[in-house]
Parts: structure tokens; C-alpha cells; sequence
């Protein structure tokens, strides 16, 4: 009998329609197009309408990611939602896209670690499967910023923007899936990425509105040194554990946070020799669903290739970490 892991059957994304140029933002929060790119290197980024919420973008992620893997809804154990901007306070993100989908014999439930969030939900579905070795388990990461931006604060409304991304997990063919997974969490610095009022601490009202306090703040400064102390240790880390050397690694999946940290990422860790993919300067920055928009372009695109090592990676709020370690592949 062959070997079973767990890893990634198919992927899919969802970006919304309306592209928002530098030029657009740049006149909004009184700054030139230029300097966004610059310290960016984003040049566009997707803005969902009026009539889309989270919901909606996570349940045409979660559609095509069904449709490559040749699945129906119904095949589906669990879906799990990493989000931090959910439809609602109430019920769960994950229902609301049960009940588009029509995945009715599926689990469902959210999770909300920001940006590492897809990671996080990889690794809790890899130990869903292995508990039920024939289970498939519908993993998406959304997010929806553009209604919660500050376009008064010239840090985050630059960066941040909507989408959704997905992947059907399940069991594949050894040597292919999920190698190894770490994920990291850093509640002392909870402070530098934070939603100040609407949760129970400091309930959502007239004041709270008026004084901004639904809007999403960050300490962009300290999110950055957080980043090049912390990410490229927890990367090594994982390679290191798992017998991989990081120079070994094809591609890298990062979340799409600053083009320019990336690089220093990137530079930092040793992972010059791999492919790593890029979806910030189109999207923007669009929080859990970064790792995978990214992973899905790659898919698709046909870069990724059968036995190479993709080496996943989400940071964020919390603060966290989320790396994994993957052998592409289904089935030999």
C-alpha cells in the first residue's frame, strides 16, 4: 500500500473587479504615486463592490478551488475560514460559505490569526485528515480591508486591499504534502497590528465610531523590526527541523505584507536561489489571503512542479508566524 501524507489537491482565488491605482490612493491620502511604489512596490490593488463581503470572495475562491480538484461541495468534511475581517460579529464567516457552497455535510469554523492565518488553518487541517485519513478539508483565507482603512493614515491605506484565496487539502501520495509546519505566536507585541473598539473590551458605539477607533491601525515601525527579528529565525527553523536545506528550497510563498521587506526577507534567510512569488504589486496586501493568492497564481501559472519544495510563510498581527514546508505533489 502506498504511504499517505497530507497536502494541497488544488487551489484557487478570487480578486474583486474594481483595480485602484497608486494615482487614486495617492490623491486620497496626500502622497504621490511614486512614493507608494517606492516603499511599496505595490502599483494597484482590488477594492471589493458594494454588495461583496468577505463571505462572497471566500465562497468564489473556495468554487474554484473545488472545480481544479474536481470535487463537489458536498465532498467536503470541514471548511475553515482564516479571517479577520468576517461578514459579521456573529455567526461565523465559515457558515456563511457552507450555505454558498453547499458544503452541508462539512464542519465549519473560523480562525483569526491575521495575516499568518492561511498557515494556521494548512496545519489544523493536516491534523483534521490524519484523524480521518479519507477526509477533505476546504482551507481559505480572506480578508476585506478596504472597509476598515484609515485613508487619513498614509502607512496602511497604501498597503492593505480585498481578496481570497483557497485550497482543498487532503491525502496524497509520499514523498509529496506537508513535510513540516511551526507556527510561532508573540502576544507581547499584540499592540503593533490592532482593531481598537467593536469587541467586548470596548463595545462598538457612537463615540467609538466617531473617534475612528473601528478602523485598522498599525505600528509600521515596529511591524517592520518585529518582521526581520523574528521571520527569517522561524524559517530557518523549520528547514532546519524537517532535514531540508534552505538553499534546497524552489519557491517561496510569502505573505505579500511590502515588497521592499520581502526582499530583506528573502536576503536574510538565504532563499535567493528560490522563485519567490509576488502578487503585492497587482493586489496589494489582502491579509490572510496573501499566501494563498500567491500559491494559486504559481499553480496555475504551472511554475510550481512536481517534487519541488515550496516553502510557505505568513506573518502578522498577534503577533505570528506561520511557516510550512511543502513537496508538491499529488499522486506519483
Amino acid at each position: 500500500m502506498t504511504r499517505k501524507r497530507i497536502g494541497i489537491l488544488s487551489t484557487g482565488s478570487y480578486l474583486p473587479k474594481e483595480e485602484v491605482s497608486n494615482e487614486e490612493i495617492a490623491g486620497r491620502v496626500g502622497v504621490t504615486a511614486e512614493w507608494i511604489e517606492r516603499k511599496t512596490q505595490i502599483v494597484s490593488r482590488r477594492y471589493a463592490a458594494p454588495d461583496e463581503a468577505t463571505s462572497d470572495l471566500a465562497a468564489r475562491a473556495a468554487t474554484r478551488a473545488l472545480e481544479q480538484a474536481e470535487l463537489t461541495a458536498d465532498r467536503i468534511d470541514y471548511v475553515i475560514v482564516s479571517t479577520s475581517t468576517g461578514d459579521f460579529p456573529q455567526p461565523p464567516t465559515a457558515h456563511l460559505v457552507q450555505d454558498a457552497i453547499g458544503a452541508y455535510g462539512a464542519a465549519c469554523f473560523d480562525i483569526n490569526v491575521v495575516c499568518s492565518g492561511f498557515v494556521y488553518a494548512l496545519e489544523l487541517a493536516r491534523s483534521l485528515c490524519e484523524g480521518r485519513p479519507d477526509s477533505r478539508v476546504l482551507v481559505i483565507g480572506a480578508d476585506l480591508y478596504s472597509r476598515i482603512l484609515d485613508f487619513g493614515d498614509r502607512r496602511t491605506a497604501v498597503l492593505f486591499a480585498d481578496g481570497a484565496g483557497a485550497a482543498v487539502v487532503g491525502p496524497v501520495d509520499e514523498p509529496y504534502g506537508i513535510i513540516g509546519t511551526d507556527l510561532v505566536s508573540r502576544g507581547d507585541a499584540h499592540d503593533l497590528i490592532r482593531v481598537e473598539a467593536g469587541g467586548s473590551r470596548n463595545p462598538a458605539s457612537a463615540r467609538t465610531v466617531a473617534e475612528g477607533g473601528h478602523l485598522f491601525r498599525m505600528n509600521g515601525r515596529g511591524v517592520r523590526d518585529f518582521v526581520m527579528a523574528h521571520v527569517p529565525p522561524a524559517l530557518t527553523a523549520l528547514a532546519d527541523r524537517v532535514g531540508v536545506e534552505v538553499a534546497q528550497v524552489d519557491h517561496f510563498v510569502p505573505h505579500q505584507a511590502n515588497g521592499v521587506m520581502l526582499g530583506e526577507v528573502v536576503e536574510l534567510t538565504g532563499l535567493t536561489r528560490a522563485t519567490t512569488h509576488r502578487t503585492l504589486q497587482k493586489y496589494g496586501n489582502v491579509g490572510s489571503a496573501s499566501v494563498p493568492v500567491a500559491l494559486d497564481e504559481a499553480n496555475r501559472s504551472g511554475a510550481l512542479g512536481r517534487g519541488d519544495l515550496v516553502l510557505l510563510a505568513g506573518f502578522g498581527g498577534g503577533m505570528s508566524i506561520g511557516a510550512s514546508l511543502l513537496r508538491w505533489g499529488v499522486a506519483a
